[in-house]
């Protein structure tokens, strides 16, 4: 039976410094996670890497490289991403121990990416965006930033820590959810509820929609009932 541990992604997007990635698969592989991804990292592989993997070096050797953070995200139903900066924009942002249950139960049935940012930026607004949630851990204000690789082994840990008999239905994945955002964007646009040519209504809009549905993720028969009511509006406006 495959473990919920293996439906987990840890998404490191794009890392600067070798060593935090060898040290990030260290970190994962000693609290039971197997599956790293990287985004566009500068290089990976090279002594420094492999020294801090230690006894991971097939965690390390296994990482999947994408040239694109959607590509990385394409094929997974729940996205959560890792941040120390906070603020209404960024939607709704739990500390890291109130999003362990959510992920755990989410990860029984469904692939889940977890996305940790540039070691110097974090990751950006466009990145923000595409995740349900965001996930913060508490430090001290007057150094609040922690290593790329010590927040990878932070958040491991506090998820190896915990087992939950709750799970999350089966959801559909990321790249379908993007075809719903179209969408509904044209079905509002119809309805004149985003005002024309008012740009900055319409990015709000959408922001707030795509957190609001990306928080829990859809299952099939959801998605498809939205399609539906999308498409009897426009009907009917026709």
């Amino acid at each position: 039976m495959k473990d919920w541990k293996d439906n987990i992604s840890f998404v490191l997007v794009e890392p600067k410094e070798p060593g935090n990635i060898g040290a990030s698969a260290r970190a994962m592989k000693n609290m039971g996670f197997q599956t790293l991804e990287l985004v566009k990292p500068k290089r990976f592989m090279t002594d420094e890497a492999k020294w801090m993997a230690c006894n991971s070096l097939d965690v390390l050797e296994n990482a999947i490289v994408h040239l694109s953070l959607r590509d990385a995200i394409k094929n997974k139903s729940l996205i959560i991403g890792t941040t120390r900066r906070l603020g209404k924009r960024r939607g709704l942002i739990l500390q890291l121990r109130d999003s362990i249950k959510k992920i755990i139960s989410a990860a029984k049935k469904n692939k889940v990416a977890l996305l940790f940012g540039r070691e110097d930026k974090g990751l950006n607004n466009k990145e923000v965006e595409e995740c349900g949630f965001l996930i913060t851990i508490p430090s001290e204000p007057s150094m609040p930033s922690l290593n790329l690789a010590q927040s990878v082994l932070l958040v491991a840990y506090e998820l190896s820590q915990k087992t939950y008999k709750a799970e999350t239905p089966s959801l559909v994945l990321h790249e379908k959810l993007e075809t719903l955002y179209t969408h509904i964007r044209s079905t509002l646009k119809m309805l004149e509820y985003i005002p024309r040519g008012n740009r900055d209504i319409e990015v709000r809009i959408m922001r707030n929609l795509k957190h609001l549905i990306g928080r829990s993720g859809l299952t099939d028969w959801e998605l498809q009932m939205l399609h539906g009511i999308c498409s009897q509006v426009e009907k009917r406006l026709k």
